[in-house]
């Protein structure tokens, strides 16, 4: 006669349920969701953008860098408008990218007047 221990009971009761389960409707992992991989690019793009060659001009190297750092910000803004649902996020993300471009575009001025 074979015995079990309460929880090799509770082990075998809990698993016939979950293996009855259908789990062909599930969402991507988190490393494969679409979100994901467009938060990934962006910010492989933000930070090769931002390796700038520097001058040794701190004002200059900041905007510089500062402008890829604020456009990667955009572009993950776009993404979460693309992927995300909360509507306090969806707002902030439009507010971001109303800003950031705003901002990119005083510092590219700024560089231009600077000759830079």
């Amino acid at each position: 006669m074979i015995r079990f221990s309460t929880a090799m009971l509770l082990v075998a009761l809990s698993a016939g349920p979950a293996l009855a389960q259908d789990h062909s409707h599930h969402p991507a992992s988190p490393a494969t969701a679409a979100s994901t991989q467009g938060f990934q690019a962006a910010n492989a793009k933000m930070h090769k953008d931002m390796d700038i060659a520097f001058s040794g001009d701190a004002d200059v190297d900041f905007m510089r860098g500062m402008i890829a750092h604020h456009q990667g910000a955009i572009d993950m803004a776009k993404v979460q408008l693309q992927y995300g649902k909360d509507p306090i996020v969806r707002q902030l993300s439009a507010d971001i990218i109303k800003a950031q471009e705003s901002e990119i575009a005083m510092m590219r001025d700024w560089l231009a007047k600077k000759g830079k």
